[in-house]
């Protein structure tokens, strides 16, 4: 299952996107902020106090280096990690900037699955709603079925063949400690980016704090 949820999870927010072409952003902003504050809580509940007891001297370096890293990946993805995509109205071919800082992104969230199996739960509620809003822009950019179907099935393995080299590759089981810990310091800035956006205007929004509490809950219980 560690394999299969962030997989079918992206395969099944292609289909909604396809089938029922959601318009409605609100019920979409709401899924996205239930997904960053379980992703975050999972994240600070689980994560990193595992991470700190191994005791490397270092960790906390990793984890900014990770931060720093999903900064830069944002500048080519153009926030689609977090429900922000941006482009021309038509596209002829598949935007490979936002495709490779994508599926980079994918593929690093796959490393500490191997070790840590409930965070593949957030990350496939993660994908879900990007999944929706990525198919959706593809769709209203008029960018070939067939160029949709690609990005969506590639972006949808990279997560789980991120786990499946965690687990396979011996130099990057050597270095387990620090990869998450970079993981983390992406989780940190993805998740709390979604929250914060999530509210706009800073205004009180009683549907979005309750996702977030329940969110939080999840998390917890896991």
């Amino acid at each position: 299952m560690n394999y299969l949820l962030p997989l079918l999870s992206v395969l099944l927010g292609y289909v909604i996107a396809l089938v029922l072409q959601p318009k409605n952003k609100t019920n979409l902003k709401l899924l996205l902020a239930f997904s960053g504050s379980f992703l975050l809580s999972l994240t600070v509940m689980h994560l990193l106090p595992e991470i700190y007891q191994t005791n490397h001297p270092n960790i906390g370096i990793f984890i900014m280096l990770g931060i720093l890293f999903q900064i830069i990946l944002e500048f080519f993805s153009k926030g689609a990690e977090h429900g922000h995509v941006h482009g021309k109205p038509h596209m002829a071919h598949i935007p490979w900037l936002l495709f490779i800082s994508l599926c980079l992104h994918a593929f690093l969230e796959g490393f500490p699955v191997s070790h840590h199996h409930d965070l593949a739960i957030g990350i496939a509620i993660h994908h879900l709603p990007i999944a929706i809003i990525l198919t959706t822009f593809f769709i209203h950019a008029k960018l070939n079925q067939k160029a949709i179907f690609a990005f969506m099935i590639t972006f949808a393995t990279m997560t789980p063949l991120g786990t499946i080299a965690a687990n396979y590759l011996p130099l990057l089981r050597n270095y387990h400690t620090e990869l998450t810990a970079i993981v983390i310091g992406i989780l940190f800035h993805i998740s709390s980016t979604i929250i914060f956006e999530s509210s706009e205007g800073h205004k009180f929004n009683i549907a979005k704090v309750s996702m977030i509490v329940l969110g939080i809950l999840m998390a917890y219980f896991l």
